[in-house]
């Protein structure tokens, strides 16, 4: 009777972890997945997202033709004078970029999406340099277009960019983006001390099943 409580519990502390391990795949929300303009510091330059490896700045006044800003989001443009003229003569380009971590969880499991608005049009969208597409939408200053990625995370800091490209033009000639992040999910990875618990409490079960049978040769 003594090994058969025994093993009852040894199950029991097996049954345990497996819920400590199958608990996080409820999943949780990406961490890092910040809104453009969400983050600001005092300057008015975005906490979370660059523009070109420096600063994006959260434009202040933004031309009137775009959404206008709210507690949700705000736009991003190259200099604080967000209805600024800029690329008189050529195209200019400018990279966006969000860096959020993994670390912790699993990047198989990691999806997002999300929507934008951009002045003039979103040449490409990146996850960890792999296309997301183009997001479909030039010159859409006020709905804008979706993205969204089921794959291609990693295991540490991944790297979201959106490259926007600004006709050229000589005068009122503003650019910027805006983006907001409309789901996300990923499961944590289980903690070295469950997945102990779990495997030191199957090796329990089995210690005790064996000590059964070893007494039931015995007596038999």
């Amino acid at each position: 009777m003594k090994g058969l409580s025994n093993m009852k519990i040894a199950f029991s502390a097996a049954i345990a972890a497996v819920a400590l391990l199958t608990a996080p795949a409820m999943g949780a929300v990406i961490p890092g997945l910040s809104n453009t303009g969400a983050d600001a510091d005092a300057n008015g330059i975005d906490d979370a997202w660059t523009l070109n490896g420096g600063s994006a700045f959260i434009g202040s006044p933004i031309n009137p033709a775009w959404q206008a800003n709210d507690g949700t989001s705000r736009w991003l443009t190259p200099t604080a004078n967000g209805n600024a003229d800029l690329d008189p003569t050529a195209p200019g380009f400018y990279s966006y970029t969000l860096n959020f971590s993994l670390a912790g969880f699993d990047p198989a499991s990691a999806s997002l999406s999300g929507r934008f608005a951009v002045d003039n049009t979103v040449d490409s969208i990146t996850l960890n340099g792999v296309s997301l597409g183009s997001g479909g939408a030039c010159c859409s200053f006020a709905s804008g277009g979706t993205f969204s990625a089921n794959s291609g995370f990693v295991a540490g800091t991944n790297t979201l960019t959106f490259t926007v490209r600004n006709f050229a033009q000589a005068t009122g000639n503003p650019t910027g983006l805006r983006v907001e992040f409309l789901q996300s999910a990923v499961n944590a990875v289980p903690e070295p001390a469950a997945w102990a618990l779990m495997i030191g409490g199957f090796a329990a079960v089995g210690a005790a099943s064996r000590r059964r049978r070893s007494v039931a040769t015995t007596f038999a």
